[in-house]
């Protein structure tokens, strides 16, 4: 990213209050990234029905999520330069408006090729729209009134993929999964309109397109994509057994390697990585990395327990997922004003503990563990992601001169977006490698030498007597494999209770490396000089 990109991004800074004008421009960038954060896992609560719908695998279904995902990784860090080169209004603005047509048109794939395409694309879109608010934020607000921008920031990041599912699961199951793709129209309209309103008319610097770290931008687009590959087919292929995985790694490593070579030589690089340089902004992307990683974990593993284990459709995994996103809304809010009182640092250690309790909280799953006994640990997650995101940004951002507001939002964004979509995958492999464990476990108790196992074979056996099967052998036949599927769903249930263990562990090891940093000056939110 040109160092001219990001000192034209930043706009002066307000000496007294933001105005009407630019408070509705900001909360109209909001919009634009609340929706692009919805959209990463809205689509979790309804992926056996996308997957029907269009007729592919449950093991390719994944891929709808990712692909989104990737589109927005790639385009974040590119976003600062390509509004310096269109423009800031410009570019948000077409942006607002390929977004919901790209979503739209995944309504009508029907194919997974088609489906990857098209979520891919409005990934690309939506990617723009999160680190453009993050900018607006650091730059049209004074720093007196930035908690309360980075507390609608906040809001969007944890929110948003909590609620996700659940408006997707409602969506599906009342009206088909192709509305899902549809609900982006309106607000887009709104946020569209909003900023064509209240962002000045900036001329284009096509110019600069001679200048662009285009070494950068190619090495990081395949480096990026590249490593998600890898990690998104590296559980079903079995890892480095795959000559198909072994290339695509070398292929990831060397372009990664490159990239980052590129960024600390080149006079004006795509992504300033000598900002991590500076403690608080290195520590603190670290930490968002890592909360990264827990919140799409627990948004995509919590689903996939409800789904695989007690068989809920999309509605109803949404219901359960809904109380970990509507207590944030009252108390995100509440944050700003804790700021003033407290150290932003004992508030985002505080958040970060809290949520690391609620995932401890799930270790102990059984059997009986349904939707009724998620309340309490997703009360207590939601409580923990309200108080997290928004003293971790202060805090991460405390430092970052006016010029570089644009490079670290895009930096802090791709990151903490990476770390989810390098957290879903590890959390996959996690969960598929810890269940195989357990069911060898479990396996080697379950022998005919047992008297219980025997005892247990019987009464299934004469259940299936009852029910129809007239040859004994057949019927005993099935209690064998009855049984089977109980072992089965037992291992599965332990895999993911580990699961939730292993993101436990991320946040307390978050938590810890939050105080390593230095506390930010009084009253002093982002964007502090």
């Amino acid at each position: 990213m040109s160092t001219i990109a990001a000192t034209t991004i930043a706009l002066p800074q307000p000496k007294t209050g933001a105005s009407t004008r630019e408070w509705i421009a900001v909360l109209a960038g909001m919009i634009g990234a609340f929706m692009a954060i919805l959209n990463i896992q809205i689509t979790n609560a309804s992926l056996l029905d996308i997957e029907g719908g269009i007729g592919t695998g449950v093991d390719n279904g994944a891929w709808i999520s990712t692909s989104y995902l990737i589109g927005e990784i790639v385009v974040i860090p590119l976003t600062a330069y390509f509004s310096n080169v269109f423009s800031f209004r410009r570019y948000i603005l077409v942006n607002s408006v390929l977004f919901p047509l790209f979503s739209i048109g995944c309504a009508f794939a029907h194919d997974l090729g088609t489906m990857i395409v098209l979520r891919g694309l409005q990934g690309f879109a939506g990617g723009v729209l999160i680190p453009m608010a993050f900018t607006m934020v650091l730059t049209k607000l004074p720093k007196h009134q930035q908690p309360l921008g980075l507390a609608a920031f906040a809001l969007s990041v944890t929110f948003a993929p909590a609620i996700g599912p659940t408006i997707g699961g409602y969506l599906t199951e009342n009206y088909g999964w192709q509305t899902i793709f549809f609900i982006n129209a309106v607000p887009s309209a709104i946020m569209g309109v909003a900023l064509a309103l209240t962002l000045d008319k900036q001329p284009m610097q096509l110019g600069l397109l001679r200048e662009g770290d285009w070494a950068g931008i190619i090495s990081m687009a395949i480096g990026l994509s590249a490593l998600q590959t890898v990690l998104e087919e590296g559980n079903k292929e079995d890892w480095f057994s795959s000559p198909f995985i072994v290339k695509l790694s070398i292929l990831a490593f060397v372009f990664l390697v490159a990239f980052i070579w590129i960024e600390l030589t080149v006079e004006k690089p795509l992504v300033k990585l000598r900002l991590l340089k500076q403690r608080n902004f290195g520590i603190g992307v670290a930490v968002n990395v890592l909360v990264g990683v827990a919140l799409f974990g627990t948004v995509y593993i919590l689903p996939q327990y409800l789904g695989q284990v007690q068989r809920y459709n999309a509605e109803q995994i949404g219901n359960v997922l809904a109380w970990t996103g509507l207590p944030q809304l009252l108390l995100i809010p509440l944050v700003p004003m804790m700021m003033k009182r407290f150290d932003a640092r004992y508030i985002g250690f505080l958040g970060i503990s809290i949520f690391a309790i609620s995932c401890f909280m799930n270790i102990t799953l059984s059997a009986d563990t349904a939707g009724d006994q998620f309340w309490i640990p997703n009360i207590i997650r939601a409580i923990g992601q309200a108080l997290v995101l928004t003293p971790i940004t202060a805090i991460t951002t405390a430092g970052i001169a006016p010029s570089d507001a644009a490079a670290a939002s895009g930096l802090t964004n791709m990151l903490r977006n990476l770390g989810g979509a390098v957290g879903t995958t590890t959390l996959g492999t996690v969960l598929t490698k810890r269940e195989q464990f357990h069911s060898n476990i479990i396996g080697q108790s379950v022998t005919l030498g047992r008297d219980e196992v025997r005892t247990r074979l019987d009464q299934l056996t004469a259940y299936f007597v009852q029910h129809g099967v007239s040859d004994h052998a057949v019927a005993a036949q099935k209690a064998v494999v009855a049984l089977g599927q109980v072992v089965k769903r037992q291992a599965l249930i332990l895999g993911f209770a580990d699961t939730f263990a292993v993101i436990g562990v991320v946040l307390a090891i978050a938590a810890v490396a939050l105080l390593l940093t230095q506390k930010p000056r009084a009253g002093v939110g982002a964007g502090a000089h």
